[in-house]
C-alpha cells in the first residue's frame, strides 16, 4: 500500500505541477530518476519566497551556507536570478559576508561559480569576499596551527562534537553556546579556507592586481600545507575531523571534509583514490560524520553526527567520481532518489536515519529533533549529482563544458538531459549508443571537445556518441 501511495505521490509530483518557467528535463528509462529530479526542480521553486531561495521547510533564506550551496549545486543555472538575490541577501550592504562566522567564507565558492554561470560581474564579488577574509584573518586564523578555528561546515549543533568539545554544564544546542569551539580546528571549513584563497588568486588576477592574486597563492599554498600536515594520516588513508582545544586530532570520518579536501585537491588524484576507497558508507550513504560519538548510539543517532544529511550525500558523490569510483557515485545518486521518492513519500526530507532511511532528525541535547520537510539543499544536491556528476557539466571563464560521465551515463539509463538555459543559450544534451557515429558532435559537426561559449544567443544540440 506505502507503495502505491509513494508512486501516486511522485507522479502527482512531476506532473502538470511546476510553473511556466522552462526547467531542463531529464531522459531515463529509470523512472525513479526522473521523477526525483521533477521532485527536485518543484521542492526548489516552491522554496522560492520574495525571490529569495529559502532553505526550505520551517527555515527562512538568512543562512548564508544555504544560499552559497544551494546556488552552487544547482541554482546559478536553474534559477539565476534568485540564486544571485539569495546570495547578496546574506552579505552586508554588499560589503562583507554576513551571519555565522566560522564557515560563511563558502559564499566565495557560490559566488566565484555564480559568476561563471551567469556572466555576473566579478569585481563586486571579489572586493566583497577580499573584505571578509581580511576581517577573518584578523579574528580567527590561529597563527601557531596556521588554521582557521571554529565549527566544522553546517555543524551549528553541539551533537557533531565529541567530548570534550560540549561543555557538560551548558544545556545549549548551539556550538555558539559552548565555548571550546571557538578554539577547535576543522577539516571541512579550512578546506572552504583554502578554496577561497584559490578563488581570490583569480579573481585578483581578473580585476588586474597581480601581486594580490601572488599573495592569494602564497596564503593557499601555506594553507593547504597546514591542512595536510594537521589532518592526513597517509599511513592509514584517513582525514582526521578536527583538533580540539586540547590540540589532540579526533579521529572521525567527516563527509563533507572527505568532499572538499577531494573536490578542492587539497589532496592528490592518488591520495583521492586511496582515501575514496577507504570510506565508511552506511545502507542509505555516507553518513555526515562517523563513528557515534560516545553520547550516542543506533537508537539515538546524534544530529549531526552519525545520521544522512543529503547535501553532504551530493558533495560526496561528485567527489567519489572524481576520485575513479562511478560505482559509489551511483549508489548516492540512487540511493537519495529512493529517499526522497519512496522514504520521504515524494518529499526531499533534511535529514535521514543511515539504518532505516526515514526521516529522522536526530538526538542533541537529551530529546530527539525534527527532521525538516522539503530541504532546498537536499533538492539541489540531487540536481548537482544529475547535472554535474551524470552529464559532466562545468563551467569555465570560456563557457559551459560538457563531459558526461561514459560508465555512469550508461548504467543510470540517462540518455539525455534537455532545454538548459545558459545564459543566451539553450542547450541539450544526448548520450547516444556508438552504431553508425562514434565521438562527440555539437550541432551536427565532429568536435574534440564539447563547449557552450559564454557569449551569443545559439541553441546547442550536443550528441554524445559511446
Amino acid at each position: 500500500m506505502k507503495h502505491i501511495f509513494c508512486a501516486f505521490a511522485a507522479i502527482v509530483l512531476s506532473c502538470g505541477t511546476l510553473s511556466a518557467r522552462e526547467y531542463p528535463v531529464l531522459k531515463s528509462s529509470d523512472s525513479l530518476l526522473v521523477s526525483a529530479f521533477d521532485l527536485a526542480l518543484r521542492t526548489v521553486e516552491n522554496n522560492i519566497e520574495d525571490g529569495i531561495v529559502t532553505a526550505g521547510g520551517d527555515y527562512g533564506g538568512e543562512w548564508t551556507r544555504d544560499a552559497s550551496i544551494n546556488a552552487w549545486n544547482a541554482g546559478s543555472l536553474i534559477f539565476p536570478e534568485e540564486s544571485s538575490k539569495s546570495l547578496w541577501a546574506v552579505t552586508v550592504d554588499g560589503e562583507k559576508i554576513g551571519h555565522q562566522y566560522w564557515d560563511k567564507i563558502i559564499w566565495a565558492q557560490g559566488a566565484y561559480n555564480h559568476s561563471l554561470v551567469t556572466g555576473e560581474p566579478i569585481e563586486p564579488i571579489y572586493r566583497c569576499i577580499e573584505a571578509t577574509m581580511k576581517e577573518l584573518e584578523d579574528t580567527v586564523y590561529m597563527k601557531n596551527r596556521g588554521l582557521f578555528h571554529g565549527p566544522s561546515v553546517f555543524n551549528d549543533g553541539i551533537a557533531g562534537y565529541e567530548e570534550p568539545i560540549p561543555v557538560p554544564e551548558s544545556r545549549g544546542a548551539s556550538v555558539l553556546e559552548h565555548p571550546n569551539t571557538y578554539k577547535i580546528c576543522c577539516l571541512s571549513t579550512n578546506c572552504i579556507y583554502y578554496w577561497a584563497y584559490v578563488r581570490l588568486a583569480s579573481m585578483a588576477w581578473d580585476c588586474c592586481e597581480p601581486f594580490a592574486a601572488l599573495g592569494y597563492k602564497i596564503k593557499a599554498c601555506r594553507l593547504r600545507r597546514h591542512i595536510r600536515s594537521t589532518f592526513y594520516d597517509r599511513k592509514n588513508n584517513t582525514l582526521g575531523y578536527l583538533i580540539d582545544q586540547n590540540g589532540e586530532v579526533h579521529h572521525f570520518q567527516e563527509g563533507l571534509g572527505y568532499s572538499f579536501a577531494i573536490l578542492s585537491s587539497v589532496v592528490s588524484r592518488k591520495e583521492a583514490r586511496a582515501l575514496a576507497g577507504n570510506v565508511y558508507i552506511s545502507r542509505y550513504g555516507i553518513p555526515s560524520v562517523y563513528p557515534h560519538s560516545k553520547r550516542f548510539d543506533d537508537e539515538h543517532p546524534g544530529r549531526h553526527n552519525n545520521i544522512i544529511w543529503p547535501f553532504v550525500n551530493a558533495f560526496w558523490a561528485e567527489a567519489a567520481l572524481e576520485a575513479g569510483y562511478p560505482e559509489k557515485f551511483e549508489f548516492e545518486l540512487r540511493n537519495l532518489a529512493f529517499l526522497a521518492i519512496e522514504k520521504g513519500q515524494g518529499m526531499f526530507y533534511e535529514i535521514y536515519n543511515p539504518l532505516t532511511g526515514e526521516a529522522d532528525g536526530g538526538w542533541q541535547r537529551g530529546h530527539s529533533w525534527m527532521s525538516c520537510h522539503d530541504q532546498t539543499w537536499s533538492a539541489t544536491g540531487y540536481l548537482r549529482m544529475v547535472i554535474s556528476g551524470v552529464f559532466g557539466i562545468g563551467f569555465t571563464k570560456e563557457g559551459m563544458t560538457v563531459n558526461p560521465a561514459a560508465a555512469v551515463s550508461e548504467d543510470l539509463a540517462c540518455t539525455a538531459i534537455e532545454n538548459i538555459s545558459y545564459r543566451g543559450h539553450k542547450v541539450s544534451v544526448s548520450i547516444l549508443p556508438a552504431t553508425e557515429k562514434a565521438g562527440i558532435y555539437v550541432n551536427g559537426q565532429k568536435v574534440r571537445k564539447a563547449l557552450v561559449p559564454s557569449e551569443g544567443d545559439e541553441d546547442f544540440a550536443i550528441e554524445f556518441y559511446r
